[in-house]
């Protein structure tokens, strides 16, 4: 399961439509639906706010369905950072997601 199923499925889980979400993150409608449909990979900037308005860590809206065991050490790597990235303050998460954009940005 990718990203944008895990975003349609907590979002539906939690009986929330498309409106309510795009409001909560003041995001186009367009925008959104390309991010679910998954079109378009969400900015980790993105991602932080879709959480929120869902309700949902980070980490549990990119965590897929399977266990951490069926996936490579790089994958387990990176869901670890993520987890400790968890326990920061608004304010360095801010900074590692900022940075982490403009690296992602250089490359596309």
């Amino acid at each position: 399961m990718n990203i944008s199923d895990n975003i349609k499925r907590v979002r539906e889980a939690k009986n929330l439509t498309q409106k309510e979400v795009i409001m909560a993150i003041d995001m186009g409608a367009a925008m959104y639906s390309r991010i679910e449909s998954g079109k378009i990979e969400p900015s980790l900037t993105t991602l932080e706010k879709i959480a929120k308005a869902l309700g949902v860590s980070l980490v549990e809206l990119i965590q897929s369905d399977e266990s951490l065991s069926d996936v490579n050490s790089v994958d387990k790597s990176l869901m670890e950072k993520v987890w400790l990235m968890e326990a920061l303050n608004d304010e360095e998460r801010k900074i590692i997601y900022t940075m982490l954009d403009a690296f992602i940005g250089k490359k596309n």
